[in-house]
């Protein structure tokens, strides 16, 4: 039976809702600005390359890497409201500091890359979030807050871009300040107002948020962190130790997730490109849709889990989500025999651009045109001939490239939902800061190598490598949960305190 006033039930999921908002404007602060950083990035710099844009991109998850252990520690010990407050500070400076990075007269893309690593590290209080939630929910509970929370974290990756669009409306030159040097564009206006949200959100968590935890059952508990009388205090539900070997494989698994999951936003554009000869607008814009609906796609199956999880349990559910994480990549594998169409091969001795045998050669002043970086008239679409597989490699249809969206559409936001809510189960009463912090801090690394994996062996190996490669990754994955499979229960159900 559960122990608990009507008070204080209230008070516990408000402060449930105030980190199920600070979840949304963390993926938010990610979000905002990633379709605009390219261009902002050559107006402010043009010494900065594709390259150094890839170090802005990944700074964030470096910055998150680093933070979530420290902020985790740091929960452990103080109230969490101390490092949420102070992890929100930062990210609204970072912002504030991006939208300034055109003040400088030299080295702008190094601030720019500063500003992006330090909203990454205000982003690691996701680690402080989850452990609170983890902690003030009953075991009943824990499924529907974890699918929440993670619901709020894809909203707000969705709705990031959306923002963006609406703020492309002030223009490029936009409005001038000058007694404080700031420039309000469709570059700054959208961090701005993402510094705005974090400081309603400082105001909420002081306002609203107070600490709670509850046991497994749902009762009422004292604070293992540091709260007056409170200090240190722990009841008798947290003696025993923690499986470190079922904590292990869990971090393991969510890296694979969080890794297949970054090789899939990344490689969409290129492989689109190469497969179906659409151009950079068309691959940013029809990509942008398809991310989208796989978005709201993965919004609903957070909904859905919650019930699901109650009848076939977590684990389970967390079993399939891999098998259709599987599928979808193994339908990406090239069948057939149908050659993508080739790009026009680039000679660098100025010699007239060569194309397939199949098309007709395109008038001198036109190959000219499509050479000038400036002028551009004609953009070379298809597969680039650099890129040796071209030539020998099966197109992926676009019927399997749509399913394969579909598919890990819905067992990405699945087997996450899972991951989180396992392992607090398996944490228990002990103090989670730490462990969610290296859980985010995996997550981040996944997201860094991911893409780093990806481009390598795609560009030089092609497709069938690439994929066969994940395909070989989920199954190893599927393979250690079958290993822990009877270990992923519950810290109470292990000490005979629950049945399962």
């Amino acid at each position: 039976e559960v122990v608990e006033t009507q008070e204080h039930y209230k008070s516990r999921w408000r402060s449930i809702w105030i980190m199920y908002l600070t979840m949304f404007l963390s993926s938010v602060g990610f979000s905002i600005v990633i379709m605009s950083v390219w261009p902002y990035l050559q107006k402010i710099d043009p010494t900065a390359d594709a390259s150094f844009l890839g170090w802005i991109i990944a700074s964030y998850s470096i910055g998150q890497m680093v933070a979530s252990p420290l902020f985790g520690l740091w929960s452990n010990y103080r109230p969490r409201r101390e490092p949420l407050v102070v992890s929100t500070a930062i990210s609204v400076a970072a912002n504030c500091l991006y939208a300034y990075v055109h003040v400088p007269h030299s080295h702008n893309k190094y601030y720019m890359l500063t500003a992006r690593a330090l909203v990454g590290f205000g982003a690691g209080n996701v680690a402080v979030v989850r452990s609170y939630i983890a902690g003030a929910t009953s075991l009943k509970e824990r499924t529907s807050a974890m699918a929440n929370t993670s619901a709020c974290q894809a909203v707000g990756f969705i709705l990031g871009p959306v923002f963006q669009t609406c703020f492309t409306l002030i223009g490029e030159e936009g409005i001038t300040w000058k007694l404080v040097h700031l420039q309000l564009n469709m570059y700054t206006a959208p961090v701005l107002f993402g510094a705005l949200l974090g400081v309603i959100n400082i105001i909420l968590i002081f306002a609203i948020f107070r600490e709670h935890r509850v046991d497994d059952m749902g009762r009422q508990s004292k604070s293992i962190n540091f709260e007056g009388e409170e200090s240190g205090v722990l009841d008798q539900d947290a003696e025993g130790n923690v499986d470190h070997v079922a904590v292990v494989a869990i971090n393991v698994l969510f890296f694979v997730i969080l890794f297949v999951f970054a090789v899939f936003e990344t490689i969409a554009t290129p492989l689109t490109m190469d497969m179906y000869s659409w151009t950079r607008k068309e691959a940013v814009f029809y990509n942008g849709i398809i991310l989208s609906v796989v978005g709201i796609e993965s919004v609903m199956v957070f909904m859905v889990v919650k019930t699901l999880s109650k009848r076939t349990g977590d684990r389970a559910i967390l079993h399939a989500g891999l098998l259709i994480v599987l599928v979808g990549f193994f339908i990406l594998l090239p069948w057939g025999k149908k050659l993508p169409n080739i790009q026009w091969e680039e000679i660098k001795n100025n010699s007239i651009p060569r194309t397939t045998s199949t098309e007709m050669l395109m008038p001198f002043w036109s190959l000219q045109a499509m050479q000038l970086p400036s002028n551009q008239t004609v953009e070379p679409v298809g597969c680039p001939v650099t890129q040796s597989w071209c030539l020998n490699t099966p197109m992926i249809y676009l019927a399997q490239y749509i399913s394969s969206d579909v598919l890990i559409g819905l067992g990405y936001p699945v087997c996450n939902v899972m991951s989180y809510t396992l392992y607090s189960k398996i944490l228990g009463p002990k103090p989670q800061g730490v462990y969610m912090g290296w859980l985010t801090a995996s997550g981040s690394g996944a997201r860094i190598l991911g893409p780093v994996f990806v481009s390598q062996i795609y560009t030089h190996l092609g497709p069938r490598w690439a994929f066969s490669l994940i395909c070989g990754v989920v199954v190893v994955s599927l393979l250690l949960l079958e290993i822990v499979y009877k270990r992923l229960i519950a810290f109470s159900v292990r000490y005979g305190r629950m049945q399962e």
